[in-house]
């Protein structure tokens, strides 16, 4: 019998929410554009990310150990959800969580997940007021069987999950033959996907290996989203969304679904311990708000009406003016840089990267109807876009200029032009990130294998391109190589940003350029960013 050992278990779930918001990320788009059921609004796969975003910041926040970490993960799940199928999938994260902390430490660990996904799924079920095939909950009982199978067949816990995550794709390709809605649009189910991404992101944290899925496995929808109305948005149906947390005893809820089940549909009451996630398609939002309050504190209480949310979002549009930049900032001095250029800033930088929350409260405040945002760092992209999404829901045309680093983002609002239409400005901007050739040095933490070998703690790494291409132990050293290799391409002009304790390496590599290279301009800035002692750019 193999049990769950605590320390393992616990890095694994790490893993998995660093891993989960990546691939979510990177699916959001694609699930958007297949969202057409139950309501066809383009938000599936930004409500699902931001569900998972949500538990992995609780997790961060208060996770100390394994009881600690799981039960944070479970709850920010709970608070962040959004939409339906973000609400239904904090059900099947909590339901999962749940029983595998009750049974995990003596239980087999193969037979103890095969077990928690019958759970998550009977547990999805039981939330959702009227169960529709073809959906995320046909996928999770899918999935939930194919593991029971291969658990009483002796498969390992690798075996388990991945015998999950593949029927989950079997049955995300039926979908459309279950539900008419999905086969007029020509699609699959959107949550039945995003659920498919998050299995093989599990699948992935256990056995290294990704899953490849081609577009033509899961079908692709025309552009724009398609908008075939669901079933909620046929006339005479309800014209309200409500969602809300409850503070509720668990004894009290089966008399809330009744209730709420009677009022209107898309029920979806989803927790536990106390704390639940309340969401309902009505045509009476006082009657579903005094639900809950009969039941117990309701909160966060947000209301969505559908024929009025485009008219929102043309007013918002009408309201806001102007173009403004919102720029991710890795030190104070960069701060300062892009605040000189006029745009909002956010802090960010290794560990303090922002989330699609902070993004989007940026955005907001611009008070601008356009919106360009640089993110300045790749793993900060995705977030940028999920954010960009959100705003545009709410009327903001919001583009994100993908730069990857902070140069980057220095030779893009170095082009801005805000005179100039918004398509021709993103343009011009993305250009010259692109074409700004970025490099870094920095100094290795503990031993560790890179693009370039491996190195020791202490070692002096450079970075060109995003990749360890130099290992060395004097930073004076490295940085020319990184220098002679970025001009290696030619170049005209040099931008060298210094951090913490870099004045003195920048006026060496600024020295070095000018006998070195002829015709060479550089530009200097202190930007104070930590971990990276020079940041440079060739263009």
């Amino acid at each position: 019998m193999t049990s769950f050992d605590p320390a393992t278990s616990e890095a694994a779930l790490r893993r998995f929410a660093e891993l989960a918001c990546t691939r979510m990320a990177q699916a959001r788009e694609e699930i958007d554009a297949l969202n057409v059921y139950p309501v066809p609004d383009g938000d599936t796969g930004t409500n699902m990310f931001l569900t998972v975003e949500s538990a992995r910041e609780e997790m961060q926040a208060h996770g100390t150990d394994l009881v600690t970490t799981w039960a944070a993960y479970a709850r920010g799940a709970l608070l962040g959800a959004r939409g339906n199928s973000g609400v239904i999938l904090s059900q099947l994260i909590g339901a999962l969580i749940r029983h595998i902390g009750k049974a995990g430490a003596t239980g087999d660990a193969p037979k103890v997940v095969a077990d928690a996904l019958t759970a998550a799924s009977d547990a999805a079920y039981a939330a959702v007021g009227v169960p529709v095939e073809g959906t995320i909950l046909t996928v999770a009982r899918k999935a939930a069987e194919a593991a029971q199978a291969a658990a009483n067949g002796g498969a390992n816990l690798a075996g388990v999950v991945t015998a999950a995550a593949e029927q989950a794709h079997e049955a995300l390709l039926e979908t459309p033959r279950q539900l008419a809605a999905l086969a007029n649009a020509g699609v699959v189910d959107a949550g039945g996907r995003g659920l498919c991404v998050l299995l093989d992101a599990v699948a992935e944290v256990l056995t290294g290996i990704r899953r490849k899925v081609r577009v033509s496995e899961i079908g692709r929808p025309a552009i724009p989203v398609p908008t075939t109305p669901g079933e909620d948005l046929t006339e005479g149906g309800p014209a309200y969304e409500v969602m809300y947390l409850l503070e509720a005893a668990d004894e009290q809820i089966e008399t809330l679904r009744t209730r709420l089940g009677q009022l209107g549909d898309s029920l979806v009451v989803v927790g536990g311990e106390g704390l639940w996630n309340v969401h309902v398609h009505v045509d009476d939002v006082g009657a579903a708000v005094e639900i809950g309050i009969d039941a117990g504190r309701p909160r966060r209480i947000k209301v969505t009406h559908f024929a009025e949310q485009l008219l929102k979002a043309k007013a918002n549009r009408e309201a806001r003016r102007g173009r403004r930049i919102v720029a991710v900032a890795a030190g104070p001095g960069l701060a300062d840089l892009f605040n000189e250029a006029g745009a909002v800033v956010l802090p960010g930088g290794p560990g303090h990267r922002p989330s699609t929350r902070e993004v989007l409260e940026a955005i907001m405040a611009t008070e601008a109807h356009e919106v360009i945002i640089l993110p300045n760092d790749a793993d900060s992209v995705k977030v940028c876009e999920a954010a960009a999404q959100a705003a545009s829901d709410q009327g903001i045309r919001a583009v994100v200029v993908p730069t990857n680093a902070q140069v980057q983002g220095i030779a893009a609002l170095a082009v801005h032009e805000p005179a100039r239409a918004l398509e021709a400005d993103v343009v011009a901007m993305t250009s010259a990130a692109r074409h700004a050739r970025h490099g870094a040095l920095t100094v290795a933490a503990k031993q560790a294998m890179t693009s370039a070998g491996p190195c020791e703690a202490g070692d002096v790494l450079g970075v060109f391109e995003g990749d360890f291409v130099r290992i060395g132990s004097d930073l004076t050293s490295v940085g020319q190589q990184i220098i002679d290799l970025m001009l290696s391409g030619g170049g005209e002009l040099v931008t060298i940003v210094s951090g913490v304790q870099g004045t003195e390496l920048a006026d060496s590599l600024e020295d070095y350029i000018d006998s070195a290279y002829s015709g060479i301009d550089v530009v200097r800035y202190d930007g104070g960013q930590e971990r990276y002692p020079i940041l440079v750019s060739v263009e």
